[in-house]
């Protein structure tokens, strides 16, 4: 096999891009003009690109199509919105393109976002650290008689992937009943799994409405008021996903009525949300800026993800979290 040529534009700092060199060996790496400023920024066409029989980062469809060389993507998000068309995949398919995405860089911190908000809206920290009163008053008493243990819940997930997986795992131990739904159930997911038909029995009964659901044409703007309305009295909301697969104003609607509980959001729709947006204004919407899957040497986890599944592609086995 020849020594393949790759692109690779994720903003890394000199001693992990040496690292990635180092561990491409004899592989010539092309880097852009223009690096990009995060994994989720798209960047700009590069003539070196061409060049490329592997690409590391967040290619452009435009260098994509333009390409006679390009093998195989390894994204450098888990998110992977402008490959996950019916347009794209018939001319990966066509062409025998491989992409992989970086879920399992993100799944374990993701998980733990979700599950630091799940424990958070168990315990109402948000009201406890604001509240100051003494020992044995009514308002004290009220707080503590409020908290709301997670032991015994039900969860619901949509989205049943890496981050899914891992969450399931830091769940399993408060023995609460957990339920998934996925477009194709695979029969491996260990536990009771639904299809989006079964999907209004499932949101009323569920205490925790957890959407990890990806961005594409089936999934935008799937939590609308039908499905806001059909989820149980008081129940909570928490997006890991993207923040177009949900009706910002529906939700609004339904927090304010107190159709539900509370929301959780690491995503919104546009990022960041404007300062003058009517969830803001909520006590039971709380947001976080889109920062779950961060976690300390990022870039090194990403380099490292890559580098993996170099190796396996160098032996010809199979790539980890192939997407196409």
């Amino acid at each position: 096999m020849a020594v393949p040529t790759i692109f690779s534009d994720p903003k890394l700092d000199t001693n992990v891009y040496e690292i990635l060199k180092k561990g491409v060996g004899e592989s010539k790496l092309i880097q852009p003009a223009k690096i990009a400023s995060s994994v989720l920024d798209a960047g700009e066409v590069d003539p070196a690109f061409g060049e490329a029989e592997i690409a590391f980062g967040q290619p452009l469809l435009e260098s994509i199509y333009a390409s006679e060389n390009l093998k195989w993507i390894q994204v450098s998000s888990a998110g992977f919105t402008r490959y996950d068309t019916e347009e794209f995949r018939k001319y990966a398919k066509e062409r025998g393109l491989v992409v992989t995405n970086s879920s399992s860089v993100y799944a374990h911190a993701c998980a733990e976002h979700v599950f630091a908000f799940m424990l958070a809206q168990s315990r109402h920290l948000v009201e406890s650290l604001a509240l100051r009163v003494p020992n044995g008053t009514p308002e004290w008493n009220g707080l503590r008689e409020s908290y709301k243990p997670l032991r015994g819940q039900s969860v619901l997930i949509l989205g049943f992937g890496g981050i899914a997986r891992e969450l399931v795992k830091m769940l399993e131990p408060f023995g609460m009943r957990i339920v998934a739904m996925r477009r194709q159930p695979r029969g491996d997911e260990g536990m009771k799994v639904v299809t989006s038909g079964e999907l209004p029995e499932a949101l009323a009964a569920a205490d925790h409405v957890i959407n990890i659901l990806p961005d594409n044409e089936g999934s935008k703007g799937f939590f609308d008021a039908t499905r806001f309305e059909q989820m149980k009295p008081g129940a909570v909301f928490y997006n890991i996903g993207r923040g177009t697969t949900v009706d910002q104003e529906a939700l609004f609607d339904a927090l304010n009525n107190r159709k539900l509980g509370a929301a959780w959001l690491d995503v919104t729709d546009p990022e960041p949300l404007a300062k003058d947006h009517p969830l803001w204004t909520l006590e039971n919407c709380h947001i976080t800026p889109h920062t779950a899957g961060g976690h300390q040497n990022e870039s090194l986890t990403l380099v490292n993800h890559f580098l993996t599944n170099y190796g396996r592609y160098i032996r010809g086995e199979e790539l980890i979290d192939r997407v196409i």
